[in-house]
C-alpha cells in the first residue's frame, strides 16, 4: 500500500496522475471527499467494482455510488435525467447529495446491486474532483472501511481499517462534513429520501416544490437496497453503542463501569464522570456531524467496550446524525 500526502485544496498533479493510473488499472485508491474517505475504483469495470466488495467484505445487495465530475458526466450513466434532477444538481452539486436514477445499460450490475437504478454524486472536494477528471471515468466509491464498521474521516482511519486491501491512499487531511451524503431517489413517480445527511429535507423539498417520501423497508435482509447505508446496522464502532438522554448519561456510565467494562462517552453537555474516554462534540448539527466518527474512532482506540452517546436533539437538522447513531446502536445479527 502506498500513501501520499496531498494538499486538500491544490493536490499535486503528479500524485493525482499516479492515483488515476491505479484506478485505470482496475485497482483501489482511497481518497478524501467532503463527506468521508471513499474507496475508489473504476465504476464502469465490473472486476474493479467487485474488488471494492472484496476489500470491504461488502454484501452484493448493497449498491455503490458512482462519483462524477460534472452533470454531463452524470447523464452518461443514466437513461433519464428528469427536471427534478436538474433542479437538485443545480442547487446542491458539487456537494454531499446523491441522486438515484434509471441506469444506462453499460453501468455494471455489480455497482447497482442488480437493480435498474444507479446512485450518482458530484463531490466538491478538490482531491476527489481532480482524481475523477484525471482518471477520465466515473469512480465507484463507498466509504473506505470494512462493511458496517465506522466510516473513515482521516487517512489514518483508512489505513488502520483496510491496510493492504487498498493499493493507494491519498491523505488530504480530515474530511469537512464528516457523515455520508444525503440520498434522494428520483427514479419513480415521486421523489423519496432514502438516506438523510447534512442537507435538510426542508431544503430539498423547497427546491423540488413537493414533499419527499420515505423508503419502503426491505422485505428481507438480503434484498437489494436502492442506495447504500440502508442496512439496519451500519456506521458502528467496535464498542457497543448505548444511546441515552443527557440526564441518563452519568447513570449509564456508572452502570456499565460497575460490570467491569471500559466505558467511553460522547457528549454535548451531559456529565459523564468515570468514562475512560470522553469526547465532547459541538452543540450544532454541522459541527457534531464533522466530529462524530472521529469521536467514535477515539473511543475504539481507547479500548472501550461501551460507547455511551448522549442523544442529540430530535430536530430536522439533526436527522442525518440521528440516523447514523440509530444504525450504530443496532445490535449485530446473530450468526
Amino acid at each position: 500500500m502506498i500513501r501520499h500526502c496531498v494538499d486538500p485544496e491544490h493536490p499535486s498533479p503528479q500524485v493525482i496522475a499516479a492515483a488515476a493510473e491505479v484506478i485505470r488499472r482496475g485497482r483501489l485508491v482511497a481518497f478524501p471527499t467532503e463527506t468521508v474517505y471513499g474507496l475508489g475504483a473504476d465504476a464502469l469495470s465490473e472486476a474493479a467494482v467487485l474488488g471494492i466488495f472484496a476489500a470491504k467484505g461488502r454484501p452484493s445487495y448493497n449498491p455503490i455510488i458512482a462519483h462524477v465530475a460534472s452533470v454531463d458526466h452524470a447523464r452518461t450513466l443514466v437513461t433519464h435525467w428528469p427536471d427534478s434532477a436538474g433542479q437538485l444538481a443545480a442547487t446542491f452539486w458539487p456537494g454531499p447529495l446523491t441522486l438515484v436514477l434509471p441506469k444506462a445499460p453499460h453501468v455494471p450490475l455489480a455497482l447497482t446491486a442488480g437493480r435498474d437504478t444507479v446512485a450518482v454524486r458530484m463531490p466538491v472536494h478538490p482531491v476527489a474532483l481532480a482524481l475523477i477528471r484525471a482518471a477520465d471515468r466515473p469512480i465507484a466509491a463507498p466509504s473506505a472501511n470494512r462493511f458496517t464498521e465506522l466510516s473513515p474521516t482521516t487517512a489514518d482511519h483508512v489505513e488502520r481499517g483496510l491496510g493492504a486491501r487498498v493499493d493507494m491512499i491519498l491523505d488530504g487531511g480530515p474530511t469537512p462534513v464528516g457523515i455520508e451524503s444525503t440520498v434522494v431517489d428520483l427514479s419513480g413517480a415521486s421523489p423519496v429520501l432514502l438516506r438523510p445527511g447534512t442537507l435538510s429535507r426542508t431544503a430539498l423539498e423547497r427546491v423540488l416544490g413537493t414533499s419527499l417520501g420515505d423508503p419502503v423497508p426491505a422485505a428481507h435482509a438480503t434484498e437489494a437496497r436502492p442506495a447504500p447505508g440502508m442496512t439496519d446496522r451500519h456506521y458502528a464502532p467496535r464498542a457497543r453503542v448505548v444511546l441515552a438522554p443527557a440526564s441518563d448519561v452519568a447513570a449509564v456510565v456508572t452502570r456499565e463501569t460497575a460490570t467491569g467494562l471500559r466505558v467511553g462517552a460522547i457528549i454535548i453537555g451531559a456529565r459523564a464522570s468515570g468514562a475512560v474516554a470522553l469526547q465532547r462534540l459541538p452543540a450544532d448539527a454541522a459541527g457534531y456531524a464533522h466530529g462524530l466518527y472521529a469521536a467514535m474512532h477515539a473511543v475504539d482506540d481507547a479500548g472501550c467496550d461501551v460507547a455511551c452517546v448522549e442523544l442529540p436533539p430530535d430536530a430536522p437538522e439533526w436527522a442525518g446524525v440521528n440516523d447514523r447513531l440509530r444504525r450504530a446502536a443496532h445490535p449485530p445479527e446473530r450468526e
